[in-house]
């Protein structure tokens, strides 16, 4: 009888998929200490003392059975959530697929990036030809995940789901064999581009303090909300945490000149959507990297880069009044297109923002 490599092992750009083993021991009972284990496949132990158990044996019974395979999902070697194949039909060459991400690493693209990875490998060297994916018609995070990972959604099972609040209705997506290529969306970390002046990378807690030195500056003040009160543990916190934690949908950049000197500013892609195939963009400069036209440069390349993705179109809204900001958009080569009313939040309220866009291929 056909069934799953008990080594299967696959990578992406951020993430390892690979069967659960005795070296997942430490996380899953720490995992299990702290109530967190929901994410996990079926089955999962709810006690410290059945976790030796559970990846000797427990977590390998689809495997054996020939039914399907749990793997974990690790990103930086941290257990980060687990992705399942069920339900497998060999002869039908048909199967399921579930996932479940850790509470603590949600909001990062993992469950799509994962699906996608093991729904290709299935799809491919695995010999299956359709996957197929059931959330709850109520569920839309889950809805999200099943979009983004390039399912199509083919209809609806009445009461076809049960939890301990009853029945539910579900929602039935799929993946078949010959569907168009799944697209990679998201942001991979640590991501690091070069233009003819500029390194662009990512924050580190050594930027902390040029940072808090740039935001202390009466035009930044003018034009970011953000900026009031801000502090060195402000600074740290954006630095090694808040600039990298929204991978799906936001990059931000350091940007450094390559001549030496200190932090030049940030630059970045604020809000992605990848199924429309547009992004927006932002950027702000150091009060002493000024007027050396660093800012049209970092946006002209972080624009080439999200070409380079797919995009078929970047934009960025400048707060009405801001001389300088809208003098780099054009400096980069955007386009004006019109005002959008009270669309900024700046100190004190709302103003009208000018929207600048740039199209591939411009």
């Amino acid at each position: 009888m056909p069934g799953f490599d008990a080594d299967l092992t696959l990578t992406s750009e951020r993430l390892v998929l690979r069967p659960f083993g005795p070296g997942h021991a430490p996380q899953v009972r720490a995992i299990v200490a702290a109530g967190a284990a929901s994410f996990l496949p079926p089955g999962a132990p709810g006690h410290l003392a059945g976790v030796d158990q559970w990846l000797n044996h427990g977590v390998h019974e689809p495997l054996r059975s020939g039914d399907g395979i749990h793997l974990a999902i690790e990103a930086a070697g941290e257990l980060v959530g687990a992705v399942s194949l069920f339900k497998t039909q060999w002869g039908a060459g048909t199967t399921e697929i579930g996932y479940g991400v850790h509470p603590g690493h949600r909001g990062r693209g993992y469950a799509a990036e994962a699906v996608r990875l093991l729904t290709s490998w299935a799809l491919g060297p695995g010999g299956l030809r359709r996957v197929e994916l059931r959330v709850n018609f109520d569920n839309a995070a889950s809805i999200r995940v099943a979009e983004k990972a390039g399912f199509t959604r083919e209809g609806l099972l009445r009461g076809g789901g049960f939890e301990e609040d009853g029945p539910h209705d579900l929602l039935v997506f799929a993946r078949i064999a010959g569907d168009p290529p799944m697209p990679y969306t998201g942001f991979h970390t640590g991501v690091r581009l070069e233009s003819e002046r500029l390194l662009l990378r990512p924050f580190t807690a050594a930027d902390a303090p040029d940072v808090l030195a740039a935001v202390d500056d009466p035009e930044i003040r003018r034009w970011m909300p953000w900026a009031a009160g801000y502090t060195m543990e402000t600074a740290l916190q954006w630095c090694t945490r808040l600039a990298h934690i929204d991978v799906a949908n936001a990059v931000h950049f350091a940007l450094e000149p390559k001549e030496g000197g200190r932090l030049a500013g940030c630059a970045g892609v604020h809000r992605a959507d990848w199924e429309r195939g547009y992004a927006e963009v932002g950027y702000w400069m150091a009060p002493w990297a000024r007027r050396r036209g660093y800012a049209a440069e970092a946006t002209r390349r972080i624009s080439e880069y999200l070409f380079e993705r797919g995009f078929q179109r970047v934009h960025l809204i400048v707060a009405e009044g801001n001389v300088a900001s809208e003098a780099v958009a054009r400096k980069a080569g955007f386009t004006r297109e019109g005002v959008m009313r009270r669309a900024v939040p700046v100190p004190g309220g709302y103003v009208d923002g000018v929207m600048f866009s740039l199209l591939r291929g411009e």
